[in-house]
């Protein structure tokens, strides 16, 4: 199978489903900036501690199911590529693995600087694109239906990665740098 069509060349691109769409559709930008955070994702896998990853590939495998219904017109057009759903046990995991994780961690007092750690400094962007994915899919929602869930989970997500960088830096003896306004 060869990866380049020449379909997108005049600046569309198709849906699963076949409907093509201009490459700066609110749709395209939702789930491409899933797509690039789950590229983000797989480099804090690679880097994170071995304990974080398996979490880490789930999540990426939801962000893929999720991406892939962002990727279609209709529910219809989902059912019949029997794409998976998201469902309240997918935002339930990031949040029981949100509160182990924060059980082990010191009570925060401020602000934290992102850094100290490449593996913390990824965290923190994936954070950062987590939260962009989210403000897009809201975006789309304005536009066409789009499942509620899919905010829920991108929010969870962005808070679970804050905490996550938090758990990697304890992991890696990483003291954190609080930020302390300067007037």
């Amino acid at each position: 199978m060869k990866i380049y069509t020449r379909t997108g060349d005049k600046g569309e691109t198709g849906l699963l489903g076949g409907e093509r769409v201009a490459k700066h559709d609110a749709r395209i930008e939702a789930y491409g900036t899933v797509d690039e955070l789950n590229s983000h994702l797989g480099l804090l896998r690679d880097q994170a501690p071995e304990e974080h990853r398996a979490l880490l590939e789930r999540v990426q495998d939801t962000l893929f199911a999720l991406g892939s219904r962002l990727a279609c017109a209709s529910d219809a057009d989902a059912e019949r590529f029997k794409l998976p759903h998201l469902t309240e046990a997918h935002v339930k995991a990031l949040e029981q693995a949100m509160d182990a994780m924060d059980r082990e961690l010191p009570p925060m007092r401020n602000f934290i600087l992102p850094g100290g750690h490449p593996c913390v400094s990824q965290a923190h962007i994936c954070r950062t694109v987590c939260r962009r994915a989210e403000r897009r899919v809201v975006e789309l929602a304005t536009q066409a239906p789009t499942p509620p869930l899919v905010v829920e989970y991108l929010n969870r997500l962005s808070d679970l990665l804050f905490v996550l960088a938090r758990h990697i830096g304890m992991r890696l003896n990483v003291v954190e740098t609080p930020w302390k306004p300067r007037g």
